[in-house]
This record gives structure tokens, sequence and C-alpha cells, in this order.
């Protein structure tokens, strides 16, 4: 079992999130969040604190294992645990959160070295519940001059007989389909 604590020289603070007002049931996304980098131990605990506060106690994460620094499997927070899992196949632009009542939550990860302007606006668009783009779209659709990911890490192919897929209809990045 591999639980990792806090450091104790991190000094606590509020998570840049931004939530919709209310769950849409045909929103792609619950929301935008911009951490400050790319640890996820130091990164995590705030933001699943806030999480909670509003939907109820976090069980599990699920997150980009190519984009994060600092994986684990078990992560206190508060008076609990939180269970993560990394992988390849989970967007970089995307954190996934599921409660102790089994409701997902779908944030858009806006990568640390983002601009304020795009990041907040990235953020909002994120979080209205009328959105229907997903999460890699609302990061590319910013101006060529504030682009967020042209800093966001890039997923990468495990080989080529395993390609990385997307969460859309099981085709690979550059569209194929295994049938």
């Amino acid at each position: 079992m591999s639980t990792t604590t806090r450091p104790t020289t991190n000094v606590a603070s509020e998570p840049r999130l931004v939530l919709a007002p209310v769950r849409a049931g045909r929103a792609v996304l619950d929301g935008g969040w911009w951490p400050r980098s790319w640890d996820a131990v130091a990164e995590l605990p705030d933001l699943v604190l806030a999480l909670s506060a509003r939907y109820g106690r976090i069980r599990q994460l699920m997150l980009n294992s190519a984009a994060w620094t600092g994986h684990f499997k078990r992560l206190p927070v508060g008076d609990g645990v939180v269970r993560a899992g990394w992988f390849a196949s989970v967007d970089p632009a995307v954190l996934i959160a599921t409660t102790y009542h089994g409701d997902q939550i779908d944030l858009l990860v806006v990568p640390p070295s983002t601009a304020t302007g795009p990041a907040e606006r990235a953020m909002a668009r994120a979080a209205d519940p009328a959105n229907r783009t997903r999460a890699h779209a609302i990061l590319i659709a910013a101006p060529a001059s504030e682009n967020p990911v042209e800093t966001a890490p890039r997923a990468v192919r495990t080989s080529d007989e395993h390609p990385v897929w997307d969460n859309d209809g099981g085709a690979d990045r550059a569209g194929r389909r295994p049938w």
C-alpha cells in the first residue's frame, strides 16, 4: 500500500477553481481548475477539500499519468483517504473525481503556466452549464498569442502496438479505429 503525506512546507491555499452553479445533465464538464504546478501531492489535497465541500466526500481521482508528478495510490485528505488512478488514456486537460455517492465530477485542468486571462476564461467556459465543448478544445480555442495548450504536457504513445486512445468513440488521436 502506497500512501503519500502532504509536505509540511507547503502553504495551504485556496484552489483556483470555478464550478458550474448547478450540475447540468448535458454539460461535458462540471468546472475548471487551474493548479499552480503539476505536483499532484502539493495540488490535489486542497482541490479534494473544495470538491468535498460542494459535492460530498471524494472517493477517487483519475488523472493523466504523463502530466503529473508525485504519483500515489492513496492520499490522506482531511479525515479521509482518496484513491488515485493514473492513466495514459485520460486527457491531460481533464481530472475526474468520483464521490462516495457515485457522482462523477469532470474538471478542465488548465496548465499551471497559463496566463491569468486565458486561464480564467477557460475555467469560466468549463463551468458554463450550457457548455458542450470538450476540455482540450477549450484550451486550444484561445487566440494563438495566449494559447494555454502550448505549455500543457502531451500524452505519449507507449508503443506502436498500443496507441493512447481518447475517450471519444474508441478512435486513436489520428482518428483510426481498431475495427
